[in-house]
């Protein structure tokens, strides 16, 4: 399908296994950042109709988490196959309202359906214990129940795996599901919703909310939602677990991070130069898992940015589109010049430029929006651009004196999110294992991204709850215990 196929201009809602007409005054345009051409328009929904949502959701609620559960997954399996057809049109719709490259979008779908895939084993994943003889001639078994109507708001940089971080999930696990998609690139989205309305789910089981700050505020003051996944900045993931927590509702919010690379002086430099520059600079760096910031020990310093040099300027700017094309288009103009701005500001603070992406330029492309990869050196951590997520092509080099200054350093940060080591030392991996205080850890891999069946971890300020998202956290989220407890006496 195209874009066409899946909007005739004005995106929809799909409730209660409908595509409803938006009643909303509030709205925005989606738009190709790298054409700058209109692709749609997105209005906002109202908070009425938000709770008209999560009506139907807990009224269907009521007969789906009653099924057997080996019914419940067979529209899981028929939405993986869907996936897998539908994976590169997808993938082209994505590129269009996103900006990032094909093989990134690619790659993104890819993950998303590990999703699915991993879901589809809830008849195991929800099994729990039982212990004959709990105490004399009594049975204990532990029983995972499903909630209600569950909801997730997802960010505008990975629009089609995260949402299949939480939705397959919720559904298996019997309970009914509301996604409320970045109101910047919601065509994925509104893509997905037209292949789980072909998969065959009963109506008002899954269910799309176009829409704004009011629309997800709304989400988060209903009483009647049993919980809320949201992933996207600090700030607001703060305000999403504080708001929905005043209901009493389950919240999991992942926030934002500023994620570090050691580089050892026993490291592979060119292999950790070429996966640092991948992990900075992959989908223009608008990702939670960018390692922005290297910290290289001690004379490792001047022959690792060398290689870093090398590499960065082997990166092609381009349409996502493009096959040769590396580093896309960032999201809006807006968040570009924030880019620009924090780049400007790390200048000011005395930090040295190495390479300056903002005059890039993309012959045919002019009014896309595209910076180029950005290298600082001699970087002070404790700067503007050694602290803040920056969530554009800049990659940060520091200095540390030995390995202890350089995990000190990577912990000195707000975010806990994720963090690298380079090296060739088993004692180091294992000490960076121990101390590096971040959810998700990798030794001589650029970027942490754990697979489906593990969970997406997150420490400080770069999450807010107690279980996570993907795997057996958000089993457990999604779901609640009850203990049975059993004696039959003798007659």
């Amino acid at each position: 399908m195209e874009i066409n196929d899946i909007t005739d201009g004005t995106l929809r809602n799909y409730v209660n296994g409908e595509w409803t007409v938006i009643d909303g005054d509030d709205g925005k345009d989606v738009v190709n950042p790298a054409t700058d051409e209109t692709l749609a328009h997105v209005p906002f929904t109202e908070p009425d109709a938000v709770d008209e949502a999560v009506d139907v959701g807990d009224a269907a609620y009521e007969e789906w988490r009653n099924r057997a559960v080996e019914d419940r997954i067979q529209p899981v399996f028929r939405l993986k196959q869907l996936l897998e057809e539908h994976q590169d049109a997808m993938a082209r719709v994505l590129v269009q309202e996103h900006g990032k490259n094909l093989n990134e979008a690619r790659g993104e779908l890819r993950r998303g359906i590990e999703n699915v895939e991993v879901a589809c084993g809830i008849p195991r994943l929800m099994q729990d214990g039982f212990l004959e003889n709990a105490a004399p001639n009594i049975d204990e078994t532990a029983v995972r129940r499903p909630l209600g109507t569950f909801a997730a708001i997802t960010p505008f940089n990975f629009p089609g795996m995260i949402p299949l971080w939480f939705l397959p999930y919720a559904v298996a696990t019997g309970n009914s599901f509301i996604l409320k998609p970045s109101e910047q690139d919601p065509l994925t989205a509104q893509y997905l919703f037209h292949l789980i309305d072909e998969a065959g789910f009963p109506d008002g089981v899954l269910n799309l909310v176009h829409g704004g700050p009011d629309t997800v505020n709304a989400l988060l003051e209903n009483q009647s939602l049993a919980g809320a996944s949201f992933v996207g900045s600090t700030p607001v993931a703060r305000h999403v677990y504080e708001t929905a927590a005043k209901t009493g509702m389950r919240v999991q919010a992942q926030g934002g991070a500023k994620n570090y690379v050691v580089v050892s002086d026993s490291a592979d430099l060119r292999h950790a130069a070429e996966k640092t520059v991948s992990s900075s600079f992959a989908c223009g760096g608008e990702r939670c898992l960018a390692n922005d910031v290297a910290v290289v020990v001690g004379d490792a310093y001047e022959p690792f940015v060398e290689e870093v040099l090398d590499v960065v300027d082997g990166q092609v700017v381009g349409y996502g589109l493009e096959p040769e094309t590396d580093i896309g288009a960032l999201i809006t103009p807006d968040h570009a010049e924030r880019v620009a701005d924090l780049i400007e500001a790390g200048v000011e603070d005395g930090n040295e430029l190495l390479r300056d992406g903002r005059n890039a330029t993309v012959d045919g492309f002019e009014d896309g929006t595209f910076l180029g990869p950005t290298v600082f050196g001699e970087v002070d951590t404790d700067s503007q651009i050694g602290q803040e997520e920056i969530f554009g092509p800049v990659l940060g080099i520091a200095r540390a004196d030995d390995f202890d200054d350089a995990i000190e350093t990577l912990n000195a940060t707000d975010f806990g999110n994720a963090a690298s080591l380079f090296t060739a030392r088993g004692g180091e991996a294992r000490e960076f294992r121990n101390r590096a205080e971040v959810g998700n850890i990798g030794v001589n891999v650029g970027t942490a991204a754990p697979m489906a069946f593990f969970h997406f971890g997150g420490r400080k300020d770069s999450f807010f709850g107690d279980l996570h998202a993907q795997a057996e956290d958000v089993v457990r989220f999604y779901t609640d215990e009850t203990v049975y407890i059993e004696r039959w006496p003798d007659q």
